[in-house]
């Protein structure tokens, strides 16, 4: 009996930071769309920004517990909760500077849901903490690609949605306002502007140093093929940016395009093998 309660009191104390997390992230996006049809105060909205970035800590360093925890752990649901932390990170910056309120409305509630899913438990092991310095270099630059990319899409996401809303068509979910699309097409461009350089330097580096961080020499396996195959998609979006002045729905259809093609490298990988075959 005595060991039961303390199990459920451990239970409960490792849950409650997760739960913390979760309840900022809903109460706040609650109060959001509150605030959708019933404008708040500005002192008010920085009381929200201010919750914003309390989850943002308390959820960063839930993962940063779960990740180096004796070692590099970089399972289905850590890499979904980094991402989900990394993108409620950049609308929050994203919101100093422009009033993008109304999108951490749409990706704080996932954003609840995904940092939960580290409390499961399910983890795997990547590598001991001892082990290669480049491979962690490789991985982090490879994971914050990944996230910056998840991020674009998404936002795409939300600028089709503005767009039909400005022009009064049928959209499944509405906002009484959005930024104005020239604010979130040139923030689109900067992340996936990042996004491709940290890309370029995860595939020059698995390139080149295959045998130092994987030991063992390159292999152009499905991750390889469709990973290239997304960088040249994403280098062709911002020549054509640059060259001819893409954007719209031209720019979203090649961000929509490249992301689906990073999801078949590597989550869909790591979903069949941690999720369907339990590996």
């Amino acid at each position: 009996m005595f060991e039961a309660y303390l199990s459920h009191n451990y239970i409960m104390e490792k849950l409650i930071p997760y739960l913390s997390v979760v309840f900022i992230y809903l109460a706040v996006a609650t109060d959001f769309w509150r605030c959708a049809k019933t404008p708040a105060s500005t002192r008010y909205l920085k009381l929200n920004t201010s919750m914003v970035a309390i989850g943002l800590v308390i959820h960063g360093w839930l993962l940063y517990q779960v990740i180096f925890d004796h070692g590099y752990h970089l399972g289905l649901f850590n890499v979904l909760s980094a991402i989900a932390w990394l993108t409620v990170l950049i609308y929050w910056i994203a919101d100093l500077n422009h009033e993008l309120t109304n999108l951490q409305a749409f990706v704080l509630p996932p954003a609840a849901i995904f940092a939960l899913l580290p409390a499961s438990g399910a983890t795997d092991r990547i590598m001991p903490a001892t082990e290669s310095t480049l491979f962690f270099a490789h991985i982090t630059i490879a994971l914050l690609a990944y996230s910056l990319f998840t991020f674009a899409t998404l936002h795409a996401l939300l600028m089709t949605i503005a767009e039909r809303s400005l022009h009064n068509k049928t959209t499944l979910i509405k906002l009484p306002s959005f930024p104005p699309l020239m604010v979130m097409e040139t923030l689109l461009f900067r992340i996936i502007t990042v996004g491709f350089i940290l890309l370029t330097i995860t595939l020059v580096s698995g390139v080149l140093f295959s045998e130092q961080i994987f030991n063992k020499p390159m292999q152009f396996n499905h991750k390889t093929i469709f990973s290239i195959a997304s960088w040249f998609i994403y280098a062709s979006l911002l020549f054509g940016r640059y060259r001819y002045g893409w954007r719209g729905n031209k720019a979203i259809r090649w961000t929509l395009a490249g992301f689906v093609l990073l999801l078949l490298a590597y989550l869909g990988s790591k979903f069949v093998l941690q999720v369907l075959l339990g590996r």
